[in-house]
């Protein structure tokens, strides 16, 4: 089933609250997704300074102050490490992809889940308001945050399988739902040299976006791309560090509900979700479209 949470602030002076609003929002989606859970903030400057670049992994074998030390030796620059179990984050002064190429080849046990200039993921089985708290995501800023609370349907329940899928430089992609063609189009990327971490059916929708954004595509126009491609039953959100966009397939089974205020857009599975976010007894609330593509930008 699966629930979709996402915020996206217009208003600076919202930016402090961004954490706590979120953690309200997943917190009303915990039944539909009880098994695991992601998230994922841009702009929270203790997890991702400004002026480094920041590579989130799971199941890393190594505590995050070995592996910085290690890391900072490798790189000649000094990188960051903090343990949010079984997150770890790591940043410094180095370009993000390459900052993630030296993790990789460091620690190949461990999956990197997320990198960029302002972007941290987080992932973890289990209740996701213990998670949520148990991460310090009440406290993170930013101006921009997405979350997932997901039950386990086409893999098993681990944090890996856990959304978003961050597979490109600061982007983001959650689903509700699920694409019946996606193997088909797996094998095609793979033969385009594209690499896969799981058998994930939404590692491929977030694949196969990324490799479009990689191209020169616009966040739109890849979203359309996808409604041409993929076949299923699907709501997504996706994120990048300059924009927020919704989209669903042509049926539209799965729910979702958008709110857009002169400071901030939103969007959940449910109204509910939506329900406590400053402001939102004035808001324009919507159903999105089927097929139609929204983008916000900052």
């Amino acid at each position: 089933m699966c629930g979709i949470v996402g915020l996206h602030l217009r208003e600076p002076s919202l930016y402090p609250q961004l954490g706590a609003l979120l953690t309200d929002m997943l917190a009303q989606m915990c039944d539909r997704g009880p098994d695991s859970a992601g998230m994922a903030i841009y702009g929270d400057r203790t997890w991702s300074p400004e002026g480094e670049s920041t590579v989130s992994l799971l199941d890393c074998p190594i505590p995050a102050a070995d592996l910085a030390a290690t890391l900072s030796s490798t790189l000649d620059t000094t990188i960051t490490g903090l343990d949010l179990d079984p997150t770890t984050i790591l940043h410094g002064v180095v370009g993000a992809e390459d900052l993630a190429a030296a993790v990789r080849s460091l620690v190949p046990t461990a999956r990197v889940i997320g990198f960029g200039e302002d972007l941290t993921v987080l992932k973890g089985v289990g209740n996701p308001v213990d998670l949520a708290n148990r991460f310090g995501l009440p406290a993170a800023t930013g101006w921009q945050g997405v979350a997932h609370t997901r039950m386990a349907t086409e893999s098993a329940v681990t944090a890996e399988g856990s959304h978003p899928f961050s597979v490109g430089p600061d982007e983001c992609l959650v689903h509700n739902g699920s694409f019946s063609n996606h193997m088909s189009i797996k094998h095609q990327l793979e033969r385009d040299g594209v690499v896969f971490d799981s058998a994930n059916d939404t590692e491929v929708g977030a694949r196969f976006v990324a490799k479009q954004l990689a191209e020169g595509v616009d966040l739109e126009k890849a979203l359309l791309m996808l409604n041409e491609t993929f076949d299923g039953f699907y709501t997504l959100l996706v994120s990048t560090a300059d924009s927020f966009a919704v989209v669903r397939d042509a049926i539209s089974c799965k729910p979702a509900v958008i709110a857009e205020t002169d400071q901030w857009v939103a969007m959940a599975s449910e109204y509910r979700a939506l329900a406590n976010l400053p402001g939102v007894d004035n808001a324009r609330i919507f159903e999105p479209e089927p097929e139609e593509v929204y983008v916000w930008h900052r």
